[in-house]
């Protein structure tokens, strides 16, 4: 089998890549030092017809050698081209851009452009030019004519709509103008614009799918501290993470009220949220313990999805055992008695406190979202998947997150409304986790 990438050839056993390696000819170890046979699939140009390429993507994944290497392959083609090369200011254009490790002047390759730095240009042998443009001053891209643009870190432009639409507007020689725009993802109006727009392609990466090319120690690291938080969802797993108008909570009210553990508990309850239907949505299974300083701790999310009724009540009857739980507050809306059979017939012992939802779930959140903002809750760990539903919660009874229904954070809402909201007279003994 032709070997004619590096992941192909680091597929193979270590036997089988030194005996392809040794018979490689002098041509072909001059091949493998291109960006087509190092590039990983993800990083390759869209094949479908396009004019604006967004690579959205986490740090460390190999945005700015993309964007460099797709320039100097058009420069190549296109004799006498026109480049735009946009930064979010001058100095960050030349540094990154141009200069920097992965910049243009920085590409493993024998002809390079001359750099003239009194003229922000790049000249290569064929006559193509790139030149550098601030976003922080867009009226400087207002006027010119070019055929290709590199906008690099579009989330950090501080005139983002302005410059963006300056570009565009100018981007208007050769028979198919395109822009590449990389950024790690900021929910900042322009990145949002061009996330919904129609016509833009949108590449996805995570910092991890470089990790051939980065530190063990760094990715371990920053997999530690910021695993399931925004930071690293938004700066490591190149997510775009922006928050419902009107959301009862917020990101950064979430990342305010994280702990790194809880302390001695006076109780611990577990929320749920029974589905519809085996088919439907997911059993919303939440553990939330009352601490002695008398807050709340959310300790875990044992939620299910695609589970019969048998199944989702083991899942609680384990979560019940795991932390010690001293109640299990069911919503009985869907099923109603049959709700607490299934959980009898699990060899759940505990008291069960049945719930029947009056008010929406965005109502019955509200006294729980105060409770954030008062800082009483607090998070033992990241929970990715019901802090979106949290988020998609919206006041006046709307829901805008991801799934059907927010049955992970509904779960999460009885249990609190049990501890922090309801009767107080049940006081067992303290617990240690």
């Amino acid at each position: 089998m032709p070997i004619c990438n590096a992941q192909a050839l680091l597929a193979l056993p270590h036997d089988q890549m030194v005996e392809v390696i040794r018979r490689w000819t002098r041509k072909k170890m001059t091949e493998t030092q291109s960006w087509n046979f190092w590039a990983r699939d993800d990083q390759a140009a869209p094949l479908e017809d396009w004019r604006v390429w967004l690579v959205m993507a986490g740090r460390g994944y190999g945005k700015t050698r993309m964007g460099a290497e797709w320039v100097r392959a058009l420069a190549a083609q296109h004799a006498g081209a026109r480049f735009a090369l946009v930064g979010a200011t001058l100095n960050e254009a030349r540094a990154v851009m141009v200069e920097g490790e992965s910049g243009l002047l920085s590409l493993p390759y024998s002809e390079r452009p001359l750099w003239e730095p009194s003229l922000r240009r790049l000249t290569w042998r064929n006559g193509a030019t790139g030149t550098l443009f601030s976003a922080a001053e867009p009226e400087s891209l207002r006027g010119p004519q070019h055929d290709f643009a590199w906008a690099d870190e579009i989330a950090k432009w501080p005139n983002g709509i302005k410059a963006w639409d300056n570009l565009m507007l100018g981007l208007r020689l050769g028979q198919h103008p395109r822009i590449m725009a990389t950024t790690t993802p900021r929910p900042v109006p322009l990145v949002r614009r061009l996330n919904a727009e129609k016509g833009v392609t949108i590449t996805h990466g995570r910092t991890t799918d470089n990790d051939m090319n980065l530190p063990p120690d760094f990715i371990a690291s920053v997999r530690a501290i910021y695993a399931g938080t925004r930071l690293g969802r938004q700066e490591l797993d190149g997510e775009l993470i922006a928050d419902a108008a009107g959301a009862l909570w917020s990101r950064d009210l979430l990342e305010r009220q994280r702990a790194s553990a809880a302390p001695e508990l006076k109780r611990v309850v577990i929320g749920v949220d029974p589905p519809v239907s085996e088919n439907g949505d997911a059993c919303g299974i939440v553990a939330v313990g009352l601490g002695i300083d008398k807050n709340a701790y959310v300790l875990a999310d044992h939620s299910i999805a695609g589970a019969s009724p048998e199944r989702w009540a083991r899942a609680v009857a384990a979560a019940a055992e795991a932390w010690q739980a001293d109640r299990v507050v069911a919503e009985i809306n869907q099923g109603g008695n049959m709700v607490e059979t299934v959980l009898r017939a699990a060899d759940l012992a505990m008291p069960i406190k049945r719930v029947h939802a009056s008010r929406s779930k965005s109502v019955r959140a509200e006294p729980i979202a105060a409770l954030y903002e008062a800082r009483r809750v607090f998070h033992t760990t990241a929970f990715p998947e019901m802090e979106d539903q949290m988020c998609g919660l919206v006041s006046g009874g709307g829901y805008e997150g991801p799934g059907r229904s927010p049955d992970r954070a509904d779960a999460l809402v009885w249990a609190l409304s049990e501890l922090m909201l309801g009767k107080t007279e049940r006081v067992p003994q303290v617990r240690l986790l």
